[in-house]
């Protein structure tokens, strides 16, 4: 197997994409400086510490050393960098486009601290087609001394999942790399030389699969590139809303959704992944990516009237919870319902777009007492969910005690291992909405309503037991 030549990279923004692909490329032999304008997170980084929890994250920073570092600096990053990886947020504006003044600014400092050689300036951020064109024209703008033919614009999408991160990283399905001049292309394929190849050697924490062989390469226009991240998450989105909407039916026929998706997901064309009923999507991607591509469409006069109906039916999903609760207990002022799991998906504490904010606020909103667990992301919701008003409790079984019903929101293995006789024993009203396919069997005199099953336990038109606290 060939030698790998290290690359200096230089990764501007530590947020999720950027600290992944930053450890990544450090951990795979290159020399890595990532760079963010926070001064309070580049301090935290600096002391070994992880500002988001990742699993596997730390482990695999600890084992990059000294090819790692950071700085707030861009004369210390950009200057000596082969290649130059922009990763800042593209939050959504009120119309659903993405907000790209991140990208701009990130683009000015990069051109003006070019130093003449030749550079491959990388658009990782999730951006409208047109964006690398338009980074280009920036650079050119910006740069003290403009060298036509030595600074390249290259688009090369994340598709990352959070929880996963690490193992997407090392072991993707695929790498794709856009850009208009070769010279540009052949240097970004270069640096993922030891991905593409696999010749690595696997950390223990994040074994290489038996059957995983190489990420397939695919190569392609700038604006191509950048289609390929939208749609792909759309399409993620669009299986969700369609998994959902399924469900939402088979509770009216008396019809099995997990049934029905074991059933549907064997047909090679269809796939079993992403289909799982429940709370809706949430986080960072499917959300602000759909609305962007049907965004994109309005400025062309194309509507996208699939696309506007998932959106549509996921929001109509996080009703779901609310809906089940009215059912058995009519009124829900002077309740007090439990929240088990606030971030969007287990393995990670990113609480944005997060179903469970919908749902504390609507029950607020209706006179109802919240407690709320979560096994990591407790500390962040207390700064990011400030405006909330919910109670917090110290473990799961804390959270139902004396309650109404619980509501569970996140799949954490720790409610998968829950003792659910005893902690449904601790409730007012043992009523559980279980959101995610957590809880296999009813406790006794405990109702179960699920996603598009049948319920668990007493029938739906029972009073429900006094718990014995």
């Amino acid at each position: 197997m060939r030698e790998i030549k290290p690359f200096k990279v230089a990764i501007v923004g530590t947020g999720y994409v950027g600290l992944g692909t930053a450890i990544m490329l450090a951990y795979l032999g290159h020399d890595v400086v990532g760079l963010d304008v926070d001064a309070a997170k580049v301090d935290m980084l600096r002391r070994g510490q992880l500002p988001i929890y990742e699993p596997g994250l730390a482990e695999l920073m600890q084992q990059a050393g000294e090819r790692l570092r950071w700085t707030t600096d861009y004369a210390e990053a950009i200057p000596e960098a082969d290649a130059i990886f922009i990763c800042v947020g593209t939050p959504p504006q009120a119309d659903g486009r993405p907000d790209l003044k991140y990208v701009a600014e990130a683009a000015r400092c990069i051109a003006r601290n070019l130093n003449g050689k030749v550079q491959v300036v990388v658009n990782k951020s999730t951006v409208p087609v047109g964006t690398g064109d338009w980074v280009a024209r920036l650079i050119e703008d910006n740069a003290l001394e403009y060298h036509a033919n030595r600074y390249f614009v290259v688009s090369n999408p994340e598709f990352l999942r959070e929880g996963t991160a690490v193992h997407d990283s090392l072991y993707p399905d695929r790498i794709v790399v856009g850009g208009e001049h070769e010279e540009g292309v052949k240097r970004l394929v270069e640096l993922y030389a030891p991905l593409l190849e696999q010749s690595f050697e696997a950390p223990e924490f994040a074994p290489r699969p038996q059957a995983y062989t190489r990420p397939a390469l695919v190569t392609t226009s700038l604006g191509s590139a950048e289609m390929i991240k939208y749609a792909a998450n759309a399409f993620l989105a669009l299986k969700i809303s369609f998994a959902n909407e399924v469900a939402n039916l088979c509770e009216h026929v008396d019809a099995d959704i997990e049934e029905v998706v074991r059933g549907i997901g064997c047909d090679a064309r269809i796939g079993p992944r992403f289909l799982a009923a429940g709370a809706g999507w949430g986080g960072s991607c499917f959300g602000k990516d759909t609305a962007a591509l049907i965004s994109t469409g309005a400025d062309y006069g194309y509507d996208m009237p699939i696309l506007q109906a998932a959106v549509t039916v996921n929001t109509r999903q996080r009703h779901v919870a609310i809906t089940k609760l009215q059912r058995h207990l009519r009124r829900l002022k002077g309740k007090r319902v439990a929240v088990l799991g606030m971030a969007f998906k287990p393995g990670t504490d990113d609480l944005r777009d997060a179903p469970a904010y919908d749902c504390i606020a609507r029950l607020v909103d209706l006179g109802a007492t919240v407690v709320a667990h979560d096994p990591i992301a407790m500390d962040r919701a207390r700064r990011e969910w400030a405006n909330l008003e919910y109670e917090e409790a110290p473990t799961a079984q804390a959270a139902l005690k004396g309650a109404d019903a619980v509501l569970v929101m996140t799949e954490w293995q720790e409610y998968k291992d829950l003792d659910w006789s005893a902690a449904c024993r601790l409730m007012r009203n043992r009523l559980v909405i279980d959101l995610r396919g957590v809880v296999t069997s009813a406790p006794a005199a405990t109702v179960v309503e699920r996603v598009g099953r049948p319920s668990l336990g007493a029938p739906q038109d029972t009073t429900l037991a006094e718990g014995v606290a």
